[in-house]
């Protein structure tokens, strides 16, 4: 309190009034609030490994199989696994010119766990297996063949594949390993040659078809022993139904005489006879039978030992199919009688090998 002196010399009081100035302090209390937002997860896949394409033909607008391979990256529950044909590897996706899949069927699939997929193809260029989900462990190899493919168009042409696996079961959602392979159409090569008819034949009398040959000398004819010779021919071909061997000639003559031919009979010295065979005989020791690796053989009446036949225009000799050369050995025989004129007797043949190409 304060004494204080008014105008008129009194004494007056004055009351200070206290006053208490109280400040307050504003605390701002801060805190920061971590709130979890979910950001948008990648859409990327792991990558396959070990992934290839392998078709059947790369000739273009063919139906044809192709058959796909990989290693699983992720183990996953798979439901559908999708081949997206492209024209590219990657970016937007152009299905190739003249690729039809709508026909596409599963024929093949391997893989522990990773099989018992149907197809689904109503998509041109984007078929897709579907099974209900089941796991597919990763590092297993998997092989799916899908046939009934047509082939792009466009020869010696890329084109790509892009392989997706996927938890749905439709191949749109829960995409889980993906990869891309590339195959290509190709140039079918024509490789062409010929093979030309062949017909290999020769009759001859000495060593061999180059040593030529084309006279058989019997000799002076007796009415007490056969008279006997040979002459040999080589046939090969390659046509298709073989080839036959005939001859046509006349039994041996003397002007109007004759030695009569003989007509599947054994030698008989003293009788009239002229005949041959295409064998070993022993009565007489004449003759060789068939040789070489083809399959030609001696026919009928002139296929049996001892035995001998003449008669113009047969087959003596024939194979029924291509075959390697064969060398027959044609044995001629004549007898006479005591009467038969004396002349010199000459028959002459023309052998004929004729082969059905």
């Amino acid at each position: 309190m304060k004494t204080a002196w008014n105008k008129n010399g009194g004494r007056a009081l004055m009351v200070m009034r206290r006053t208490r100035l109280y400040v307050f302090s504003l605390l701002t209390i801060s805190a920061v609030v971590a709130s979890s937002l979910a950001a948008p997860m990648s859409a990327s896949a792991a990558q396959l490994t070990a992934r290839k394409i392998t078709l059947t033909s790369s000739a273009v607008s063919v139906s044809t199989s192709h058959k796909f391979d990989y290693t699983v990256a992720t183990t996953a529950s798979i439901g559908s696994i999708q081949f997206l044909y492209c024209t590219t590897a990657s970016g937007a996706c152009t299905t190739p010119t003249g690729l039809t899949t709508t026909s596409a069927s599963i024929t093949a699939q391997t893989g522990s766990g990773c099989v018992g997929f149907t197809v689904v193809n109503a998509a041109n260029g984007a078929p897709y297996l579907t099974r209900t989900a089941a796991s597919c462990t990763a590092t297993t190899a998997s092989s799916y063949t899908l046939g009934s493919i047509t082939n792009p168009s466009t020869t010696n042409t890329t084109f790509f594949v892009r392989m997706t696996s996927f938890t749905s079961t439709t191949a749109t959602t829960g995409a889980t390993d993906s990869g891309t392979v590339a195959a290509s159409t190709a140039n079918t090569i024509t490789v062409s040659a010929s093979v030309d008819e062949t017909l290999t034949f020769c009759v001859y009398t000495g060593a061999n078809c180059a040593a030529s040959g084309s006279s058989v000398d019997l000799g002076t004819l007796s009415s007490a022993s056969t008279a006997s010779g040979t002459s040999k021919m080589d046939a090969a071909t390659n046509a298709t139904t073989g080839y036959a061997v005939t001859y046509s000639g006349a039994t041996l003559t003397s002007g109007a005489n004759t030695i009569t031919a003989m007509s599947s009979a054994t030698s008989a010295i003293g009788s009239s006879q002229y005949g041959l065979n295409l064998r070993a005989n022993t009565t007489p020791s004449v003759g060789s039978n068939v040789s070489g690796s083809g399959g030609g053989t001696a026919q009928t009446g002139y296929a049996t030992a001892d035995t001998f036949k003449f008669l113009t225009g047969d087959t003596v000799a024939a194979a029924t199919g291509t075959t390697a050369s064969n060398t027959f050995t044609v044995s001629y025989v004549a007898n006479i009688t005591s009467t038969t004129l004396p002349g010199i007797y000459t028959s002459t043949l023309t052998y004929v090998c004729t082969a059905t190409f």
